[in-house]
Parts: structure tokens; sequence; C-alpha cells
């Protein structure tokens, strides 16, 4: 079913040749399809399945409003070409995109690099103005889901949880894309040149929001932290406001953010390792993944002093 759909989407005389698993997500399967083209070439398309997942109906809508936005302007987003939403035609929801080039790059080499580059990329992407906003934020966590980890210090993480029972500081709001993290960031792979030098390609739109910078700040903040260490977590909301990004002003209100996310990323942690170690960082265990997370938000909360 899901491949005679894509069929009815392709150029005449075209026709899917080979598909590839595509790792490193947690809610979507991932494809990617070679395409025979009619003048004996090949070109891409990629493939994204929702299989048994709540709400795939509004984020595959998201999505494609999503890349429909974004299309002409300048951030580097795949074109839309196809979406069954509630699985009219496919077997389960499903959108087809344009394949980017470049590969999600989450090793530690070349670090100091792709920061300075994610901020830029993040700045830009609050800059957009869209003439219908996307739904407002959706704070998944409270202060009653959070898993502590095991062995962390207990008096650290009750004082982060208290942080969060607060209400949420005001907010001048922006367009975020509500996963920023680089997982869903594409890097050139030039072999002339250092892996990693440029963004080619921002992916994974399923839950584009309007909300505070902070808040993507924080949660690509988190993905650092946890990837390379806590600290390349705290660098990073430096290099965004080293690209021109204006994060709130008082030094409590980033840090409900920072916080917030960071805690919400305590019931996740599992999912998260898992997916990092199918990309290939063998070595992110799900105990090493909590060390890290712990680590990070006791360094937050040291910064209150």
């Amino acid at each position: 079913m899901t491949l005679a759909w894509v069929s009815r989407h392709l150029e005449a005389g075209e026709r899917v040749v080979g598909t590839e698993a595509l790792h490193g997500g947690i809610t979507a399967e991932v494809r990617r399809l070679t395409i025979a083209t009619r003048d004996g070439g090949t070109r891409d398309l990629v493939l994204r399945t929702f299989v048994d997942v709540e709400h795939a109906e509004d984020w595959l809508n998201r999505e494609a409003g999503a890349l429909t936005l974004l299309t002409g302007t300048g951030v580097p987003a795949p074109g839309l070409v196809a979406v069954d939403p509630t699985a009219a035609h496919c077997e389960y929801p499903s959108l087809l995109r344009t394949h980017l080039a470049g590969r999600t790059v989450l090793d530690d080499e070349g670090l100091e690099t792709r920061v300075p580059l994610l901020a830029r990329q993040l700045v830009a992407i609050h800059a957009l103005r869209p003439a219908e906003r996307p739904p407002e934020y959706v704070a998944l966590t409270t202060a009653d889901t959070v898993v502590v980890p095991k062995g962390a210090d207990a008096a650290v993480w009750a004082a982060a949880i208290d942080v969060i029972r607060k209400p949420a500081p005001p907010y001048e709001g922006r367009f975020l894309h509500r996963d920023f993290q680089p997982g869903n960031v594409l890097f050139d792979v030039e072999p002339s040149g250092p892996a990693g030098a440029r963004i080619t390609g921002v992916v994974d739109w399923a839950a584009p929001s309007w909300g505070p910078a902070d808040l993507d700040v924080a949660h690509c903040s988190t993905n650092l932290a946890l990837l390379h260490g806590p600290a390349w977590g705290l660098r990073f909301a430096e290099a965004y406001e080293e690209a021109g990004g204006v994060l709130a002003a008082v030094a409590s209100e980033r840090l409900y953010w920072q916080v917030r996310d960071g805690l919400a990323c305590s019931e996740e942690v599992r999912l998260v390792a898992q997916a990092w170690r199918e990309a290939g960082r063998t070595e992110l265990t799900t105990r090493a993944v909590e060390e890290r997370l712990d680590a990070y938000v006791t360094a937050l909360m040291d910064t209150l002093g």
C-alpha cells in the first residue's frame, strides 16, 4: 500500500528501486528511497512512517505545514512531496519528503566547529516570522513525572524539581523547531574538508511551536551535555548569544528553561541512549547517559551559587 502511494507521487517513468533504513530517531521509522529516473540515473526521497504513534496525525500535519512554510526562507529544510496523516492510503501514517545531502555527526571530534554552526542555525530559525503562528509550545514534563537517576544527589534534584513547580517566566514568542539538536541537523561530509564544516539540513519538523527561544536553546544544550559532556551543554547558550540570539535577561528565568528541559530528558534516557547507540555511539549506555544528565543538572543548579 505504501509503495503504491509513493509511486503515485513520482514523475512519469520513475520507480522505487531500493530502500535503506536510517537510524538515530525515536518516534518515526525513516527510510531513504532510491528512485530510478527516466534518464537512467537515480535520485533519493525520504519516507517517514509513524507506527502505532498516538499523535501521528497531528505531528504529520504540523510537519507538512512547517515544510511548506520553510520553502524559500533560507532555512535548509526538506521539501514536502506528499503526506498521508491518517493512513488513508498507506499502512501507517506517513510523509514523503525530498532528501537532503549530508548526515548527522554525533562524534566528539570537531565539536568546537559545529557548536557555533548549530547556534547560528537556531538563531536563523528563531528569526522567522510566519504569517500563521504554529501552536503554543507544550511542556510535557511535570514535577511529579521526573525520574531521578540512581545515585543522584537527592537534595540537588529536589531543588531542580522545585524550579519547575513555579509558573513559567514571561517571554517573547518565537518560531521554535522544538526538537533542535544534533540528531536532527545534517552536516556536509565532503572528503576534502572536516566533517561538519557546514550545515546542509535541519529535519524532523513534527512539532514546530510558538514559545521562548530559551526553550529550543535549552533542548539543544541538554542533548549536547548528554552526547559530549555537561560543559558543552553550558557552552551552547553562550554560542547562541554570540551568534546574535537573545535569551531571557534574568539568570533565574534562563535557569527555569534549562532545568525544565534537563528534567524532561530524565523520562526518556533509555530511548535517547538507544537511538544514539544505533547511530554509532555504542559507548552511550543508559547508565552513562544517566550519569551525564545528573552531572548536567548539578552543574545547572551550581550556577545559582
